[in-house]
């Protein structure tokens, strides 16, 4: 029988030299004997201080920049939850036995972030390797044998460390301009969702996320539309692919659903116009959509689904209930007309209605009921957050609040 691991004691052991520090505040919980080693600190020396408290610039090196540059790159793990390395970096420390003395030390440096099991960023694993060695080395044998570097050796010294600037420099021009584009996309996006029915709903948040790493417009959408005798509906939908194609043919399929809706006698006459003018549009086909008609005088939900993950109905109690009764294929699926399913359930006041787009919920080799159950134990606690306040809950529970591996639209109706 294989003997369960302790974790800590391989932790402690392990040699690469670790720091843990908790997340946002950058305090340090943990570090390991490697770690003690290469700095010349005790495990009481280092824990529960913040990392620049116990390891600040070199206050006799004008130009020491190590603790800007740290700092920038724990930020971004903070903000893209995502691992970031650091070019070789002179960060020197301060010596224990001589106060105010400090030793000149040279870095290569990793940060990554540790989600909890909600998917929450609780600690940042910063691991460093000390190359001070590897720096000085030439040096130091030279002077071992008594003599010195010679010009081209001391160039070569040079450009090592100017290439590796000059990388970093690179990568935080890239990490800007990249954040300008999705700034930039991000915009249109929002303009594309723009729907003007939504600001008469205090009580209903949206969210959009687009894949991490695509060019962030996508082909997901969201829409609300106003209709008589306080009824609206509220729709989510999901174009095939991602990028700027997608995100084209979204527009026209979103149109088209908030044009039908305002003349169809339900949702699933909707989707049935929808559906009948998808076969006209490149790009079109296999889109799943859902709409939701809300009844507020008859306390009624009325939906339809085109081959869309089905809605959830969080009661008050914090039962979940699936609107799965009335699931059809998605659009153009069939080569000839046929009507479109349709089912409603009741509500009481204070329950909250959730669409999602399936990349709120799918994973690559994970079966889709477990999904949906993780979906409904998410929200089972959240009866009494606002609406705002529970999207941007569930997103962390269920570890997209970044970004996913797909786009992401999110509706919640408090009803």
């Amino acid at each position: 029988m294989t003997p369960e691991l302790d974790y800590k004691s391989l932790f402690a052991a392990t040699p690469s030299p670790y720091l843990v520090l908790s997340s946002p505040d950058l305090v340090i919980v943990d570090a390991n004997k490697a770690y003690l080693q290469a700095t010349g600190r005790t495990w009481e020396d280092l824990i529960g201080r913040h990392v620049f408290d116990a390891f600040p610039d070199n206050p006799a090196d004008p130009d020491a920049d190590g603790v800007r540059n740290l700092k920038a790159s724990l930020g971004r793990v903070l903000a893209a939850r995502a691992t970031d390395v650091l070019a070789l970096q002179r960060y020197d420390i301060p010596v224990i036995a001589r106060p105010g003395v400090f030793e000149e030390r040279w870095w290569s440096t990793v940060n990554t972030p540790v989600p909890d099991q909600d998917g929450q960023l609780v600690w940042i694993i910063h691991r460093v390797e000390d190359v001070t060695a590897f720096v000085h080395d030439r040096r130091i044998q030279s002077r071992m044998a008594g003599g010195s570097l010679t010009e081209r050796e001391e160039v070569m010294e040079s450009e090592l460390y100017i290439r590796a600037r000059e990388l970093q420099r690179l990568n935080e021009e890239l990490r800007a301009a990249h954040s300008r584009e999705r700034e930039v996309a991000v915009t249109l996006q929002e303009a594309m969702l723009h729907s003007p029915d939504l600001a008469h709903h205090e009580d209903v948040a949206v969210r959009y996320l687009p894949a991490i790493g695509s060019l962030n417009v996508c082909g997901d959408w969201y829409d609300a539309v106003d209709l008589a005798s306080e009824r609206f509906t509220v729709a989510v939908g999901d174009v095939v692919g991602h990028g700027l194609e997608a995100a084209t043919v979204m527009g026209m399929l979103r149109s088209a659903l908030s044009a039908a809706s305002r003349t169809a006698t339900g949702p699933a006459q909707a989707l049935e116009v929808l559906g009948m003018y998808a076969r006209s549009v490149e790009g079109a086909l296999a889109t799943t959509a859902v709409t939701v008609l809300v009844d507020a005088r008859a306390k009624l939900l009325v939906y339809s689904s085109a081959g869309h993950p089905p809605p959830v109905l969080l009661h008050r109690d914090g039962r979940c209930e699936l609107l799965d009764k009335a699931t059809d294929p998605p659009l153009g699926a069939r080569p000839e007309h046929v009507p479109r399913p349709q089912a409603g359930a009741p509500y009481r006041k204070g329950d909250t209605l959730v669409l999602y787009t399936d990349g709120l919920i799918e994973r690559r080799g994970e079966d889709i009921d477990a999904r949906l159950d993780l979906l409904k134990d998410a929200l089972s606690g959240m009866t009494k957050f606002t609406p705002d306040r529970l999207a941007d809950s569930l997103l962390e529970r269920l570890g997209v609040a970044g970004g996913g591996q797909d786009d992401i639209a999110l509706v919640i109706v408090r009803l």
